[in-house]
């Protein structure tokens, strides 16, 4: 039987975290901070060590790497966009927009998760479509439903449909296709990762489905998500911009689920969101201000899961 969710979550400490120059042009939740690179990365450093005691507290497994210095890899505190690591032992490698976030890729992170006892199979590596210009970022671009067989994924120039479409068909799922779009500046662009707009929990979905401006596609995602007896958890784009739509699911101690946010997250909730989230599982939050100012990504971009089966 398929899991939506795992207690086991792969995160990278950062060394040189700061404002992304090479993502900004797409990812329009960033903003520069008037502050140096160095206090930025200190900052950044802090709210990620707070981050994982709260995640190890309530007993979620996080299995933390740190970054090297010399690969210059600014967001490399978002692994999920680069890798995820299936059930069936396969590990997929993403291409991704950025040349900068390339060098995030590193295969002695699968060596130290086999040392850890976790299975790897087999690797299906996509990285190739960047020679033609073609992205898909991991569990940014790609929000799976496992447990139905089902994959969401908001088209940008980081998601690409065809890749897309090869990746439901490699690992067998059906593909559920729209276009999100965000106002910046008076105009409606591309969200660019489908994860800032959408989570998808075992028993339930946080979406601003006011992103999705063509009616046709927002009722067929509504559809899907209501024939899998998902409850809807709707946000408004405003919370979307605090980071609403980027929680993920975990598992903690003794099987006990939790959904997991920023604290401004948290905070841009409103009371009847917030109880319908605690219909299903507990929240747990944490400050990542500084992360999600500078990097424009948030708890979930932070978080890689870990599926893969253990020897």
């Amino acid at each position: 039987m398929s899991i939506q969710i795992t207690n086991t979550i792969l995160m990278v400490r950062p060394v040189a975290f700061r404002m992304n120059e090479q993502t900004a042009v797409n990812n329009y939740f960033q903003e520069e901070l008037k502050i140096k690179n160095d206090e930025v990365n200190t900052k950044a450093k802090k709210e990620f060590d707070d981050f994982v005691a709260v995640l190890r507290t309530n007993g979620v497994e996080v299995i933390v790497v740190d970054d090297r210095l010399e690969t210059d890899t600014p967001d490399s505190i978002f692994p999920n966009n680069w890798v995820s690591f299936h059930v069936s032992g396969t590990v997929a490698v993403y291409p991704m927009f950025a040349e900068n976030r390339r060098r995030e890729r590193r295969e002695d992170i699968f060596e130290l998760l086999e040392q850890q006892g976790f299975v790897i199979n087999s690797i299906q590596d996509y990285t190739a479509a960047e020679e033609e210009g073609v992205f898909l970022e991991g569990t940014g671009s790609i929000l799976k439903d496992r447990v139905h067989q089902k994959a969401y994924c908001a088209l940008s120039e980081r998601a690409h449909e065809e890749l897309f479409i090869e990746f439901c068909e490699d690992f067998d799922c059906f593909p559920v296709i729209f276009t999100a779009n965000q106002t910046v500046d008076g105009k409606r662009l591309p969200i660019y990762h489908t994860n800032v707009m959408m989570a998808m929990a075992e028993t339930f979905a946080v979406i601003c489905l006011d992103t999705i401006d063509d009616k046709k596609e927002r009722k067929n995602v509504i559809d899907h998500l209501k024939k899998d007896g998902k409850e809807i958890i709707t946000i408004t784009e405003e919370q979307m911009h605090s980071f609403a739509g980027n929680m993920l699911q975990v598992i903690g101690a003794n099987g006990q689920r939790f959904m997991v946010m920023s604290s401004q997250a948290y905070k841009s909730l409103r009371k009847d969101q917030v109880n319908a989230i605690e219909k299903h599982c507990e929240i747990i939050h944490s400050p990542l201000d500084t992360i999600e100012t500078c990097g424009g990504g948030s708890a979930r971009c932070m978080m890689a899961e870990v599926f893969l089966p253990r020897a």
